[in-house]
């Protein structure tokens, strides 16, 4: 692309990010009824037009299908009535959770009177570029219009027709409901250039959230002018203590690896205590074969999973390079571990700081995991699949933070609001 194209797709993303600012001074001055008010009005417009989403979604599910996308990106990519429905539940869901905007944090009395608040407020206008994911498009719009922020989007070529169409419903929302539908809008008709003038828009977009791929994620990291909220890919372990309750282990296993492969909290990655792997390898090995898992083992664990002849098993000898790679399919990386120290720094030298779990019944083991573990989530006896905004409560998730800046782990209405300070006086002045 030319300079000069290059520079007219920079002016005009910088022009949608201006109007997205100045809506958003208007929605941030609306009480809490009217947000809830819109909100609830956009879920029953998603609910109405869910054939037609559908619709566009299955023209994008055709040509990505035929360009070879893979199933853990094509599974991310469907946006059927069913799931549209679900989206619109969740905008209902954050309709009914608490106001963050005007939330006093804290505050306090100076020994000369001064009163001091802090209070939470929008960020003001949010940018998202994310991959395949049409979910998103409806989870960030209810959560920027709850938070008092407006939203300024880019999803990708594959799900262009799918978010259009979303949008539009929104669209026509907002504008029947006197707010300006530049609250919401999307830069995809400028394809990639459209996420690069985002990433130079300092000034213009005050926050930007890559969510998607390890490679999309570094790449804005890495290029963005604007300030990033790194939101991180997931190559997320199951440690199976010596204590853990094999059976439990099993299906938490299963679970984390297979309800949806191609989801940032499925689980790449399993080691086990060198004490029962002979004994747990064999019968987790023979579960997941049934669910069409290929494993990448290390020497000790290779041996003992072929040593019992599964029907069925496909077993690979792991490099070095599975150990830090997010499959985003059923794969599954499988390490014996001498203790549970080595598991712990085995997990943190590659983890990317998503989820981790351990199946353990012995207290000491569970709190020394806890407490040494450095990711944004870590789970006990549980599936790495509750890494959820919905799951938490939130409604729907702007994604989950890996940083430890602002905010770590899923994101909901408080962390897409930041503070400021109010100061009530009678009078005073500084001696």
């Amino acid at each position: 692309m030319s300079d000069e194209l290059t520079t007219k797709v920079f002016d005009a993303v910088c022009a949608q990010a201006d109007r997205a600012a100045q809506a958003q001074r208007r929605l941030a001055q609306a009480d809490t009824e009217a947000k809830n008010e819109l909100l609830l009005a956009i879920a029953d417009a998603l609910d109405a037009h869910a054939d037609d989403i559908a619709g566009a979604n299955e023209f994008d599910m055709i040509a990505s299908r035929d360009a070879g996308m893979d199933a853990g990106k094509l599974d991310r990519l469907l946006f059927d009535a069913p799931r549209v429905a679900a989206a619109a539940q969740g905008v209902r869901h954050v309709a009914t959770l608490p106001d963050p905007v005007g939330q006093i944090v804290r505050g306090y009395n100076l020994p000369n009177g001064l009163r001091l608040t802090q209070t939470r407020v929008p960020m003001g206008v949010i940018g998202m570029i994310y991959e395949a994911r049409p979910n998103v498009t409806v989870d960030v719009a209810s959560l920027c219009l709850k938070s008092g922020n407006a939203a300024l989007l880019r999803g990708g070529h594959a799900a262009e027709r799918t978010n259009a169409a979303t949008l539009s419903v929104i669209a026509d929302v907002l504008e029947s409901h006197g707010f300006d539908p530049a609250l919401v809008q999307s830069v995809d008709r400028y394809g990639r250039e459209g996420a690069t003038a985002m990433m130079e828009a300092r000034g213009h977009i005050d926050v930007l959230v890559p969510r998607g791929g390890a490679g999309l994620i570094q790449a804005v990291v890495r290029n963005s002018k604007v300030p990033v909220i790194e939101t991180g890919a997931g190559n997320v372990h199951i440690y199976v203590d010596r204590s853990g309750d094999l059976g439990k282990a099993i299906p938490i296993i299963l679970n984390a690896k297979t309800q949806r492969v191609g989801v940032c909290n499925a689980a790449e990655k399993l080691l086990v205590h060198k004490d029962v792997a002979a004994e747990f390898l064999p019968a987790i090995a023979t579960t997941l074969a049934q669910a069409d898992v290929v494993l990448q083992a290390d020497t000790v664990s290779y041996d003992i999973i072929q040593g019992a002849a599964i029907e069925g098993a496909a077993l690979n000898h792991a490099t070095d390079e599975d150990w830090d790679t997010e499959y985003l399919a059923l794969r599954m990386g499988v390490k014996v571990v001498a203790d549970l120290d080595e598991a712990i720094e085995h997990i943190n030298r590659h983890s990317t700081g998503h989820t981790e779990s351990i199946i353990a019944e012995d207290y000491e083991a569970i709190e020394t995991f806890t407490k040494r573990i450095d990711s944004a989530v870590v789970m006990v006896n549980a599936s790495t699949r509750f890494t959820d905004g919905g799951v938490f409560g939130f409604g729907a998730e702007l994604g989950i933070s890996t940083q430890k800046m602002h905010a770590r782990g899923p994101m909901g209405l408080q962390e897409m609001t930041t503070t400021k300070w109010i100061g009530y006086g009678t009078g005073q002045v500084r001696a």
